[in-house]
């Protein structure tokens, strides 16, 4: 293990220096960073040798990415390339966009390597039950099936709608709006599509499998052998419940914890000794996440604590050298098929989770 931790600590640095030249170099790096080096006391490309290195730039503000223009985030490199434009956050005010070329494919394509075949056999067909509209998620999930060989079911789902509802008071217009989505869904799986497959935040997951048993039936009687669940409300109480009743033995779940700026950071496959507990871990190196001391968060908090999440995104076609996430948790060791830090527990963090509003994730 010690060997596999240093090789990647290794591995990142190397990336990390790769990213750096590219974001700073006139002929490759985005409008954004070639302006903001101006302003810097240090040299990115010549000074930034290692993943600590990063820790010279200062905290990455979020509302950089609200608003235009736009292109301000396209590497030169890539001027000429189609661009998608995803959105997050935005319930109220202006959202937070992120411009990707390839991004989302590469993320779920690694995301893809971690899916035993048995449970989401390839050449199946999918069901993406979760957000669509501007965010990458639908089409991250679609591609995904597309990658192992299969057809992507979607539903309308606009969960900006069910925050408004639910800030208004409104818990009879938000579950009707959800009966709506698990509606459309059981029009799918009733069409004889063949789907194997499915995405589902976990409110949603649950829903459906409780319309379905209040019809006499199942997700396995569906058909469904693998499902793929992300959200804040994945706590171990529910992955339990879920394992045990909702599911069955029959079904696969693998938890994910991700977002528009980080990507998909895979969950430690599961084991009985974890007693539920679900320990993610970042692309490395694409992405990295810390767990850092509230007060200060240049300190990464010690194995089994808690603190904030922090992510940095190291792409070609993004550059974020920290910023402090939503979130908090634990941080967790490497493990085998992760030799590097996890994070655990994740919920809101203590000091937003009062104005958190959670609909349909």
């Amino acid at each position: 293990m010690q060997k596999k931790v240093a090789e990647a600590k290794e591995r990142l640095d190397e990336h990390v220096r790769e990213i750096v030249r590219w974001h700073f170099s006139p002929e490759t790096g985005c409008p954004f960073w070639l302006e903001k080096k101006q302003q810097l006391d240090f040299d990115p490309i010549s000074e930034v040798r290692t993943f600590d290195d990063l820790k010279k730039f200062p905290l990455f503000d979020d509302d950089w990415l609200r608003g235009g223009p736009v292109r301000r985030w396209v590497p030169r490199a890539y001027a000429d390339r189609p661009i998608y434009v995803f959105e997050t956050g935005g319930t109220t005010g202006v959202p937070k966009t992120r411009v990707v070329v390839d991004d989302f494919r590469i993320d779920y394509e690694m995301f893809s390597e971690t899916l035993p075949d048995q449970y989401f056999p390839r050449g199946s067909n999918w069901l993406h039950l979760g957000p669509t509209g501007p965010r990458r998620l639908r089409l991250a999930v679609e591609h995904l099936a597309q990658y192992r060989g299969g057809i992507c079911f979607c539903v309308d789902l606009d969960p900006r709608w069910v925050v408004k509802l639910l800030k208004k008071g409104d818990t009879a217009g938000a579950k009707a709006y959800m009966d709506h989505v698990i509606d459309q869904a059981m029009t799918v799986l009733s069409a004889g599509h063949e789907i194997r497959c499915l995405f589902a935040t976990p409110k949603l997951l649950e829903a459906l499998a409780l319309r379905l048993l209040d019809q006499g039936s199942s997700l396995a009687d569906q058909g469904i052998t693998g499902v793929f669940c992300g959200g804040t409300e994945l706590t171990p109480q529910w992955y339990r419940f879920a394992r045990e009743e909702l599911l069955g033995p029959d079904i696969y779940i693998t938890p994910t914890y991700g977002n528009t700026l980080m990507g998909l950071a895979c969950s430690k496959p599961f084991d009985p000794e974890d007693h539920y507990k679900i320990t993610y871990y970042a692309p490395e190196p694409r992405a990295v996440l810390e767990v850092v001391d509230f007060e200060d968060h240049t300190r990464v908090v010690d194995y089994g604590e808690t603190g904030r999440v922090k992510l940095y995104t190291l792409t070609r076609e993004l550059f974020i050298p920290g910023f402090l996430e939503r979130d908090e948790g634990e941080r967790e060791r490497p493990c085998k098929q992760f030799p590097w830090d996890g994070v655990s527990g994740v919920r809101p963090y203590r000091a937003l989770a009062q104005t958190t509003t959670v609909g349909v994730y």
